[in-house]
Parts: structure tokens; sequence; C-alpha cells
């Protein structure tokens, strides 16, 4: 039996990073290091699990039973590693260097992304941010495993699954390019948003994908012409055309700073997107993760007076 004494504990970081981003590349840049280093770590893997471990293919580096096996335990190992490490550590923003990773969708960067890094520069300039959106599927894990500190969005699926607190809720609005023609005043009627032609954003990363379930449990059905992943290119495309889309009042009050567009409210009742903040039990009490929460409940608030 292999004694722990005669271990490095650091294999096992580079052991799941190879099983996590299958690829010696990726997982070297996700630990800061290089491939021949981590090449050589495998090594030291192969030779003390007397296994592959890991088989390169078209598709990547694909783990051996063995490493299938091994990967679960490692990650609880790990996890307990960091759990225990964290209680060393005292969390002074101004001095700290510590990396945050968060999940958030593209409409979250566009809304909430450029006031957190303002906030972050003046409360802790050392601070290090990295976005990793991530389908809802794995955030769970992710949060658990350290790969993600936070997820923040519309994200009803994992509320029984992780600790979590509401940011806010707004509503849906719908929102095209000024033009003539357009019906007067801030609402349409339903006969218009039917007769309307919509773009449709149906991301991975949150839950607004679920607008036309919502829409059609009161017989509504929208008249789809473009069906997009990402709120991202959605105010390019209403400025070349006369399409409608239907998004977060927020998300249409920052896209519309220039009044280049019109925003309606909807003709239809549609329940609120509720934002919510994830993370993990296991770092509920880590004062760096409190005090980020904290920060970004802070800023977010604002964002319920707009």
């Amino acid at each position: 039996m292999t004694s722990i004494d005669h271990v490095d504990l650091n294999l096992l970081r580079v052991f799941q990073a190879i099983v996590e981003e299958r690829g010696l590349t990726r997982a070297g840049e996700r630990l800061a290091l290089s491939q021949p280093a981590v090449s050589y770590s495998l090594g030291r893997l192969r030779s003390l699990f007397d296994d592959p471990l890991f088989i390169r293919t078209r598709s990547g580096m694909q783990p051996t039973p063995v490493a299938l096996e091994l990967t679960e335990i490692v990650g609880r190992a790990l996890d307990t590693v960091r759990e225990a490490l964290r209680y060393a550590e005292h969390f002074d923003p101004a001095t700290s260097t510590r990396t945050f990773r968060l999940s958030l969708s593209d409409a979250g960067e566009v809304a909430y992304l450029p006031v957190l890094c303002a906030a972050l520069q003046k409360a802790a300039p050392r601070v290090k941010l990295v976005i990793e959106p991530l389908p809802v599927e794995e955030i769970e894990e992710a949060l658990r495993s350290s790969r993600l500190d936070f997820a923040i969005g519309n994200l009803p699926a994992l509320l029984s699954r992780t600790r979590h607190g509401l940011l806010f809720e707004e509503p849906y609005v719908c929102m095209t390019r000024e033009r003539r023609g357009l019906p007067a005043g801030n609402s349409l009627k339903l006969e218009q948003f039917l007769a309307a032609s919509h773009v449709q954003v149906r991301s991975l990363e949150h839950s607004h994908y679920t607008l036309d379930d919502a829409l059609r449990a009161q017989g509504v059905g929208r008249n789809i012409a473009l069906a997009l992943p990402h709120f991202v290119a959605v105010p390019g495309v209403l400025a070349a055309t006369d399409l409608f889309a239907t998004l977060p009042h927020r998300l249409a009050h920052i896209l519309n700073r220039g009044n280049a567009f019109r925003v309606y409210a909807l003709p239809v009742h549609l329940p609120k997107a509720a934002v919510t903040m994830h993370w993990h039990e296991h770092f509920h009490e880590d004062e760096g993760n409190v005090w980020m929460r904290n920060l970004m409940i802070d800023i977010l608030a604002s964002f319920t007076k707009m």
C-alpha cells in the first residue's frame, strides 16, 4: 500500500483537471501549469495507480475504468482539503489575490458585470473574477467542487439543491426598433403581439427559454422568425429588422439607452423572472464567499430601483 507520506497531493488536482477538461493543455491552463508539467504529473499518476488512467482519442483524453472509479473519490478528497484550508484563511479584500468564479448568462454580463467589476476594482483591487457560463445541469456539481463559487440568473431548477438568495424579480417586456406605424402608447394589444414576428432566445445558461411554455399555457403562441442561443445579438437584429423581442425589462432598459427602440408592456400576464444567486453549503461560512455575496447583493439591489 502506498503511504500518503510519499504522495504529492497536487497530483490529485492534476487528475481532477484532466478528468474535467479532457485535455492536457486545457488542464494546464486551468492550473497555471505548462503542458510538459502536466504530462510529467500524469506519468507519476499512472505509476502511482498502475494504470494508464487516460487514453488519447480524437475527442480528447478519455478516462479508463479505473480513472472513472477514482473520479468521485478524488473529488471528495479535494473538497475536504479545500474546506479545511478555508478555515485557516483570513479574507482581507484590500490585499486578497483570490479568484472568484461566477456563472453568468450573457444577459447578466451585459447588465451586472460592469458595475460588479467597478466595485471590485475599488474594494478589492487584487481580486480576480472569472466568468464561466455553464449549462444549468452542471452548475450544482461545479459549486460543490469549487469549479464555481457562485451562479446568478433565473435558475429555478437549482433552488432545492443549493444555498441561494433572491436578488430581485422583474417583469418581461417587448421591444422593437423605433419606426413609423408602431402601436401608440406603452402597451401592445394581444392581436398586435400575435401579428408580430418575434425573436426567441433559448439559452441553456438560464431559464428564460421557458417563456414560450408560459405563453402557451395561456393559449398564446408567438410567430418565431429567429431563434438565438443568447441575448447579446438581440439589439443588432432588432435594429436591422421589424422583429420584436420579449426580454427582462432591466435588460431592455440597458439596451435602449440610446432610445433606438420602443419598449411595450406585454398584453398577457407572465410570471416575473426571479434572479437568484447560488452557492454551495460547504462554503456558506467562508469569509471570502460571505464578503463576495454581500458585495453582489449590495450592487444588484440597485437594479430594483430601475
